[in-house]
């Protein structure tokens, strides 16, 4: 059957704007569209291809896993997805692992079980979450409430109750907010949806001493800094004496399959007993058989030194483009993840910046009006991440000149 972009808006929701091309089949770091034109890979489905497309490793797993089992029950345990679990734990620390399809998934329940948590404790009023602007966790009604960010929460009716959202990094913000009736902080380690912005190291540490104080649990979520995105497996590996009480996984563990892992101790797992949480699809053999297989190659340290290096080669470029054009206000991130935020007569544009990119054969991503956001497939080479910063030079420059033409026709 032949398809067009046009049956995108023909016979699917319009919940997206997507770019023109119909895209149809890709290898490592390249896309192809359906009339054979190669694009340069660096969005990685939005951090979810750790490994690029059609990884050999991947797609063999895939073919040998398919006649073996795809999915059963959790009624059942099956080995590929204990193979998984063990791996988790054994590699993280971590003693307890359950398994969803996505990130909005193990967040909804990882805040779930946070509220479980005071509840079995007979502490009934202890149910507030405290979170940040400009913070996104997912789409669920809770997830999305959550989050930081009204424009995604309005409209779906009541808010969910006893959220409280501050500002990011604010110290006093963060003092003054948190109590003995708050169950759970939950944040990212660097805010992706949101710009792109770390976490500062010293607020980081207000929040672990005062959610200590008031028994409040951490949930970290890294869905997207995690598998190897900023050259550790997990992001909070890098801050010093850190380790959430539950961290959230998804995106790049599944290489592009369903896969999302909540991951705790096992006196917090406990409080999720039979019947109060589950999940059909959830851990299925066929994603888990991929996950253990993504965690043995990113979780190599020789692979993760890697990404890090080409994450520096990637940010001193960014800065390079920024300071010779005069385009970007700053370039934030870690790894693999990083954000160039635009100023000048680019500022609130990067939507433009993205659609330009993609005309010249480079895909990439936004994070809200300001920011360019990359993240390319940690198997990314050297030289393709040469070539990609060409691109977005040319893009910007082309950009630049076209928005400050208009800018002086405007004052004439």
């Amino acid at each position: 059957m032949n398809v067009t972009r046009q049956d995108f808006d023909t016979y699917c929701f319009p919940c997206y704007k997507p770019l023109p091309m119909v895209l149809t089949h890709g290898k490592g770091a390249l896309l192809y569209d359906d009339s054979g034109r190669a694009f340069l890979d660096f969005t990685a489905g939005i951090a979810v291809n750790a490994l690029g497309h059609n990884h050999r490793g991947v797609t063999e797993i895939i073919r040998r896993q398919s006649r073996r089992l795809i999915h059963c029950s959790n009624i059942f345990v099956n080995d590929r997805t204990l193979t998984l679990a063990k791996k988790l734990c054994q590699r993280t620390g971590y003693e307890r692992v359950f398994f969803a399809n996505s990130g909005a998934e193990v967040n909804e329940g990882a805040l779930k079980l946070a509220r479980r948590v005071a509840y079995d404790q007979g502490k009934t009023d202890k149910y507030g979450i405290i979170s940040f602007y400009h913070g996104f966790h997912g789409r669920t009604l809770f997830s999305v409430n959550v989050g930081g960010q009204e424009k995604y929460a309005t409209g779906f009716g009541p808010h969910v109750e006893g959220i409280t959202h501050l500002p990011f990094n604010d110290v006093k913000a963060f003092e003054a907010a948190i109590s003995d009736k708050t169950c759970a902080v939950m944040l990212e380690l660097v805010q992706g949806e949101g710009g792109i912005l770390p976490i500062d190291p010293e607020f980081l540490k207000t929040v672990v001493r005062l959610a200590h104080k008031h028994e409040a649990l951490i949930i970290v979520d890294e869905v997207q800094t995690g598998v190897g995105r900023t050259g550790t497996l997990y992001a909070y590996e890098q801050f010093e004496n850190f380790r959430p009480d539950i961290l959230t996984s998804a995106k790049g563990l599944g290489a592009g399959l369903p896969l999302g892992a909540i991951l705790t101790s096992t006196a917090i797992a406990a409080h999720f007993t039979p019947g109060t949480h589950g999940t059909t699809f959830g851990g299925n053999p066929l994603a888990c058989a991929v996950g253990a297989y993504v965690l043995d190659k990113v979780g190599d340290p020789k692979f993760l030194t890697k990404v890090k290096n080409k994450g520096a080669l990637l940010k001193e470029g960014l800065e390079e483009i920024g300071t010779e054009l005069n385009c970007f206000k700053e370039v934030r991130g870690m790894g693999l993840l990083r954000g160039a935020e635009l100023k000048g007569v680019l500022q609130g544009k990067a939507a433009l910046v993205q659609a330009e990119a993609a005309k010249r054969g480079l895909l990439i991503l936004t994070a809200g009006a300001d920011v360019v956001r990359i993240a390319p497939p940690l198997i990314i080479r050297k030289k393709e991440i040469t070539a990609a910063l060409k691109i977005l030079k040319k893009t910007l420059s082309a950009l630049l000149e076209k928005e400050q033409a208009q800018v002086t026709a405007s004052q004439d």
